[in-house]
């Protein structure tokens, strides 16, 4: 299966957080993890952030980011995504961040998977995209 996977679960796969257990049985399901390339900037802040306050080393971040990275099978440019994100977003009442996953979702016709509780809310009223919840 096909999954559109969000930062708030890809975050999990490089931090020891609550769901962190949860987002490791699903990296090793088998599922296919796609992602609007922009993910790859939103994951490097959360880990910058945990450099900056020294949590973890600079050559760690690298790594952990290398590492979340490698789990998507496909990213896509934003800029393919950035009208039908923009509409959902207007629609939504929703930052157009989170609804670049949204609409790849939709456009892939495949689920969007999720630990994020406004993108749960938002999503729900997208009927076009199965929301699975970590």
């Amino acid at each position: 299966m096909t999954l559109v996977d969000d930062a708030s679960v890809a975050a999990k796969w490089v931090f020891q957080e609550e769901g962190s257990d949860r987002a490791a049985t699903l990296r090793n399901s088998g599922d296919d993890f796609i992602a609007p390339s922009l993910i790859v900037a939103e994951i490097g802040n959360a880990l910058w952030k945990r450099a900056v306050w020294k949590e973890v080393s600079v050559r760690d971040t690298v790594r952990a980011l290398q590492n979340a990275v490698s789990v998507f099978t496909r990213l896509f440019p934003p800029s393919d995504l950035g009208v039908r994100a923009m509409e959902i977003a207007v629609e939504l009442r929703h930052p157009i961040y989170d609804c670049f996953y949204l609409a790849l979702a939709e456009r892939e016709q495949c689920g969007l998977i999720t630990a994020d509780a406004r993108l749960i809310a938002a999503a729900k009223s997208v009927k076009s995209i199965e929301l699975r919840t970590l």
